[in-house]
């Protein structure tokens, strides 16, 4: 059943301009130029050997980038392969959203040989985004197909869950400390999640219609936040209290945020694309300021998404302007 919020009670909105007083010098940005031309490399992942695995989307590859040597190695994918997202297991296999097949694959490193686990509903064709839950199970959106799965890696069971609104399409997915996904539904002003042992469904509608949450970060008190794609906002959703709180962005209602992720520290990172060029930026809860802005080097056109690497407190990314980028979080 979905949760209908009112507003008087537990929807505070804090319209207030961020601008005076961020630091725009303290993130040290490095980009790299991926050699596949017009690839769209996006959704980067660190593995074990320190080797940045990222998605051509529009390459149809999978690829990494050795930070050491500075070198990339590329593995080739099917014709007409739309590969959208990737994580890495434990073990260093690489398992990738294959957006226009209809498939997650598994691809092994060491010998570049890809098993593909295909959705049980030939209706379900565009896996989006993927997420590990403390199992190393993934979670799993489609977008238009307007469903939420789940793939056990052991067994190769996928579970396939609806999205109950019409046209919600599923986006960004986290996973929270009690192994809960957490999704936004970008087609609406909805975030949902699903519980793991009964696989019920459950939409929670935020306060203003306008809203349209794009991607997502879990902080360590499993709050959930949100960047606002349609108006510029950052907002928080408490899920114990059932409350929304939210910011307006530093580049206001055009601000266009999409790629976010959270630090250590709990610190949100998130990229503002309706400005050219791209701007990465910071955000305290404890302070509840905006901080350390900074351009993209290359400008980045769209940052689609980020990974946050704790062991080397470096977030990495993919542009649309064929860049790998990498910025050095400040302590």
């Amino acid at each position: 059943m979905m949760k209908s919020f009112c507003p008087i009670f537990i929807f505070i909105f804090f319209l207030i301009s961020f601008t005076a007083g961020a630091d725009t010098a303290t993130v040290d940005i490095r980009e790299w130029h991926v050699p596949w031309e017009k690839s769209r490399p996006r959704d980067p992942y660190v593995d074990q050997k320190g080797r940045i695995w990222f998605c051509g989307q529009a390459g149809r590859y999978i690829a990494y980038f050795d930070p050491k040597s500075e070198q990339f190695k590329k593995y080739d994918l099917d014709e007409g392969s739309a590969p959208h997202n990737l994580i890495v297991d434990r073990e260093g296999f690489v398992w990738f959203a294959e957006n226009a097949g209809g498939y997650i694959g598994k691809l092994d490193p060491e010998t570049g040989d890809i098993r593909k686990f295909p959705m049980p509903d030939p209706e379900v064709t565009d896996p989006h985004t993927l997420a590990f839950d403390s199992k190393g199970d993934i979670w799993f959106t489609a977008q238009l197909s307007n469903i939420v799965g789940k793939l056990s890696v052991k067994t190769g069971e996928i579970k396939l869950i609806p999205v109950t609104t019409e046209d919600a399409r599923p986006y960004g997915i986290k996973v929270d400390s009690r192994d809960r996904p957490w999704i936004v539904l970008f087609g609406t002003n909805k975030l949902a999640t699903v519980d793991p042992e009964t696989f019920k469904l459950k939409e929670y509608e935020l306060p203003r219609k306008e809203i349209r949450p794009r991607r997502l970060a879990i902080t360590s008190s499993d709050k959930i936040w949100i960047v606002d794609y349609a108006t510029g906002r950052l907002g928080r959703f408490d899920p114990v209290a059932e409350s929304y709180i939210e910011r307006r962005m530093p580049g206001g209602d055009n601000a266009e945020p999409y790629a976010m992720t959270v630090d250590d520290k709990d610190r949100l990172w998130f990229v503002e694309t309706g400005l050219n060029p791209n701007r990465l930026i910071g955000f305290s809860p404890w302070t509840k300021e905006f901080s350390h802005i900074a351009d993209i080097p290359s400008g980045g056109r769209t940052v689609r998404h980020m990974y946050y690497h704790p062991a080397t407190r470096e977030i990495w990314f993919g542009t649309d302007t064929n860049f790998i980028g990498r910025a050095i979080v400040p302590e």
